[in-house]
């Protein structure tokens, strides 16, 4: 049986398409994702949360066992198509009414961080000689959301599966680090409260991470913080949106003006709509959880998928440099956080 080389090298297979490549591949991520669940139950693991614990099953999957090379074009499809359905669907989790009613300072934070972030980490990259996608992807997975704003922005810049993987992974432990760090600096008296709330939810990476360094707060800065939060996830498409305008122009240049032309990730308009959806009202509760729910798992998949793709030779390659501009633009950006909050009205 053939199977994916472990070298350096990525082997691309050479068969057609066939129908049980399709399945081995899907039902490989399946089963990866299923078991990434069951792994973040356990004490101190779940602040990775899945979909980070999936790519890194992927990776090791891919390090010690055989994958079939026909199981490629399966596990293609779900880093593809199956991510771009779990980011639609993933619109479910905003409800646009609140974070409007947060407060222009809260948005005008969120949007702050942001741009902060991308510009900050993706000019040190370059002044470190850090390939500009990766630059760009560790930029947008700690300014906005993490694992999802990379898997968004990705296709926006043309990015390979293994530099969307790696980055993932580099912005899921900064992230993890800085859970760590912030529970600390709670436990120190720096900051608390409502205040410690807004510091957590505008400058930590992913959900989970402020979820779990501000519950030790209490339930409002917890809610505080979750708002906050859910308004840099409302704040991913117009950056992705911007993001494909601005990387994208010089590429576009000679191209016959169109729609078909433009750099523009389509799937995130059915983000929106499922957003504004959601505001409406009209969703149940319960069918809002099930979408929720299978969101991540279809995510949990997709992130499977890329850990498949991902040599461990490329991440010592790709991955070092990306890990000192996030780790540093991490840093920059806590202390920025930090000005902001305790200096201005929130």
């Amino acid at each position: 049986m053939q199977t994916y080389e472990n070298s350096g090298r990525n082997s691309i297979s050479l068969l057609q398409p066939r129908p049980t490549g399709y399945l081995q591949g899907i039902a490989l991520t399946l089963v990866l994702s299923v078991v990434a669940q069951k792994i973040v139950t356990f004490p101190y693991v779940s602040v990775m949360g899945t979909m980070v614990t999936a790519i890194l099953l992927g990776i090791t999957w891919r390090a010690v066992m055989n994958v079939p090379l026909e199981a490629k074009t399966g596990i293609d499809f779900t880093a593809k198509i199956i991510l771009r359905l779990g980011i639609i669907l993933m619109g479910v989790r905003l409800n646009i009414d609140d974070i409007i009613s947060a407060g222009p300072r809260i948005v005008l934070l969120d949007i702050t961080v942001i741009t902060f972030a991308i510009i900050f980490i993706y000019f040190l990259g370059r002044q470190m000689q850090v390939d500009k996608k990766m630059a760009l992807l560790t930029g947008v997975g700690t300014g906005v959301c993490g694992a999802a704003a990379v898997a968004a922005a990705a296709p926006v810049v043309d990015a390979t599966e293994e530099q969307t993987a790696i980055s993932v992974a580099i912005v899921a432990l900064l992230g993890t680090i800085g859970t760590v760090v912030y529970t600390f600096l709670l436990k120190a008296g720096v900051m608390a409260g409502r205040l410690y709330g807004i510091f957590a939810g505008s400058t930590l990476h992913e959900l989970a991470h402020v979820v779990a360094a501000a519950q030790p707060a209490g339930a409002t800065a917890t809610d505080i913080a979750v708002l906050v939060k859910l308004g840099r996830v409302a704040l991913l498409a117009p950056a992705v949106l911007v993001i494909g305008l601005l990387f994208n122009r010089k590429q576009a240049t000679g191209q016959k003006p169109g729609l078909r032309n433009l750099p523009i990730p389509w799937f995130i308009f059915g983000f929106l709509g499922v957003s504004i959806i959601n505001t409406t009202g009209i969703l149940p509760h319960q069918v809002i959880a099930f979408i929720l729910n299978l969101s991540i798992f279809l995510l949990t998949m997709a992130m499977a998928a890329l850990g498949l793709n991902v040599d461990i030779s490329s991440f010592r390659r790709l991955g070092i440099k990306s890990f000192a501009i996030g780790f540093c633009g991490s840093v920059v950006l806590s202390a920025l956080g930090f000005v902001l909050v305790t200096h201005f009205r929130f």
